[in-house]
């Protein structure tokens, strides 16, 4: 059975639904700038403090200390194989995150687990680290953004028609501080203007400016003008609904990650993203629910409108600020 790619269909058909008590995880791939792998597999194994408080990403020790052990974990899954792509990262993080094997190559894991996560953030790479996963009919989840250029998007796009079960977001999505506003923004009237900030790079970083906006206006982004630089990018989104959006990314704005801004008719909100682990937790419970039960949690037809919105500002960006229509970009309807 080919899955359709449409809000009405969200049962994934690439493989059966996963019964066995706890899922079995391998976590595959780290490069430089993020640490998921350290952070993802405690959420769902528990830590070491000791080894822990060795993570380069000092952010990671600091966040998890903070949460009671008694709720830390995901109940129902375990990461269980680790590769990366410099061996020592692996042996690290398997001791910090309690992760029993390591592998020499990714592939090892296939027969082994039952999803996999490759928790890398460079689009351009994604199709290859999950090809073999793919070819096998193991879930994959792929770090944000899946792709950042247009054959890659129309690879996963096929798959996932095959019925691969594949799911990619940023945490972003999962942000307990927007989630009033994605259930309803209401009181402020209608909203014309909205603004969303990130550091680091639009490639790498975008996807998390976008998936914090495009839950709360939904489906029907328009166009993209990214009047930036590679260092920073200032790109004003435009969406059917009638809003304009400017998202920026700035190379090194880390004071300032997640700052949300909405302007309507008849009110405001300022809205600072502040909590990081209830993000990954409930990102991975996400997929984990989807291995489980074979059932989206939400459609792959907006990972396919919101890679189009990263690829267009990429686009646009080399074109001097072109205007740049979603429509253009492949795959079409």
């Amino acid at each position: 059975m080919t899955e359709a790619i449409s809000a009405q269909a969200s049962v994934a058909s690439g493989s059966p639904p996963v019964k066995r008590d706890a899922i079995r995880l391998a976590m595959l791939g780290m490069v430089e700038g993020n640490g998921h792998p350290y952070s993802w597999s405690a959420i769902c194994n528990g830590y070491d403090a000791e080894e822990m408080m060795l993570c380069p990403y000092t952010r990671i020790p600091a966040y998890l200390d903070k949460e009671p052990k008694e709720t830390l974990r995901i109940e129902g899954a375990v990461v269980t194989h680790i590769w990366t792509d410099d061996p020592a990262d692996a042996v690290r993080v398997s001791r910090a995150s309690l992760i029993p094997n390591v592998v020499e190559r990714p592939e090892e894991v296939i027969g082994h687990v039952d999803a996999v996560v490759v928790a890398t953030d460079k689009g351009h790479e994604h199709v290859e680290r999950c090809r073999s996963f793919v070819e096998a009919g193991i879930p994959v989840f792929v770090d944000k953004p899946l792709a950042d250029n247009e054959a890659d998007l129309i690879t996963f796009t096929e798959w996932v028609k095959q019925g691969k079960a594949i799911m990619s977001s940023s945490s972003m999505r999962y942000s307990k501080e927007f989630a009033p506003y994605r259930l309803s923004a209401n009181n402020l009237g209608g909203i014309r203007f909205a603004s969303i900030t990130t550091p680091k790079t639009w490639e790498r970083y975008g996807i998390h400016a976008l998936e914090s906006v495009y839950p709360i206006f939904g489906a029907g982004f328009l166009s993209v003008r990214n009047t930036g630089t590679f260092e920073r990018n200032i790109v004003h989104l435009k969406h059917a609904y009638g809003a304009d959006i400017v998202a920026v990314a700035s190379a090194d704005m880390f004071g300032s990650s997640g700052l949300l801004q909405l302007c309507g008719t008849a009110g405001h909100a300022f809205v600072p993203f502040q909590d990081t682990f209830y993000s990954f937790k409930a990102q991975l419970q996400a997929f984990v629910d989807y291995v489980r039960t074979g059932v989206r949690p939400y459609s792959f037809d907006e990972t396919i409108e919101l890679m189009k919105m990263i690829i267009a500002g990429i686009i646009s960006r080399e074109q001097n600020g072109r205007e740049v229509w979603l429509t253009e970009i492949a795959p079409n309807e």
